[in-house]
């Protein structure tokens, strides 16, 4: 078993100042039963995340930033769904692992949109069951040393939503098994979802339900016409 840790301020997305509060761990030549194995025992910890692809196992503990802003854009897709009269199941950082891929990770959200119903009552995810989350969230104040994409990619993820409080990216898979970043989200149509940031950031003149209500606002004057 090989271990590297990484320097905080080699984690942060190009562009960005490294925002503080987050650690990473990345462990080399893990088994699969390894890693399953430690996600036994650490699965009651809600701030930590942990990326496994083929063999490489990375730790990260999530920050108070990165813990806020999650909750907010997960607020901001339930409040899209909401106004589209839409259904959605939710499992938080439920873990996903499928071991005919060798690979597994815990995303920051994960809802079901267009399969809601097939996993309304589920209590677990089952790949030979089940199907992906219809959409992922993932909150990148520092980023990974994994491809996490191509994992969800992997997974047969459809649409991932990527921001790191200043940007944010909607990434769709395509017929070829990869994402590519497009403008508008496929499940909320003609809603321009990059222009939220506003409603993500803190402010001292307007709080959590203000923003709520505002965002609800703005998403009616730019639903799409019965």
């Amino acid at each position: 078993m090989n271990l590297v840790t990484r320097p905080e301020t080699t984690a942060a997305p190009p562009g960005n100042e490294r925002r503080g509060g987050e650690q990473r761990l990345l462990l080399h030549c893990i088994s699969w039963d390894e890693y399953v194995a430690l996600g036994e025992i650490l699965k009651d910890r809600p701030a930590l995340r942990m990326t496994y692809d083929r063999g490489n196992l990375e730790f990260m503990t999530t920050s108070p930033e990165h813990e806020r802003l999650k909750k907010r854009l997960s607020r901001v897709l339930e409040a899209l769904a909401e106004e589209f009269g839409r259904e959605i199941a939710t499992a938080g950082n439920m873990t996903f692992r499928r071991e005919d891929l060798d690979r597994g990770l815990e995303p920051d959200d994960c809802f079901w949109i267009a399969h809601e119903a097939q996993v309304r009552t589920r209590q677990d995810w089952d790949p030979t069951r089940d199907p992906p989350p219809d959409l992922i969230l993932e909150i990148e104040i520092s980023r990974s040393a994994l491809n996490r994409l191509g994992i969800y990619a992997a997974l047969r993820v459809p649409e991932v939503w990527r921001c790191d409080g200043e940007r944010f990216h909607i990434h769709v898979l395509q017929s070829t098994g990869e994402y590519q970043e497009v403008e508008a989200s496929p499940t909320f149509p003609g809603i321009p979802v990059a222009e939220i940031i506003p409603f993500l950031q803190e402010n001292e003149t307007r709080g959590y339900l203000g923003m709520i209500r505002a965002f609800h606002e703005w998403v009616r004057q730019h639903l799409p016409k019965p």
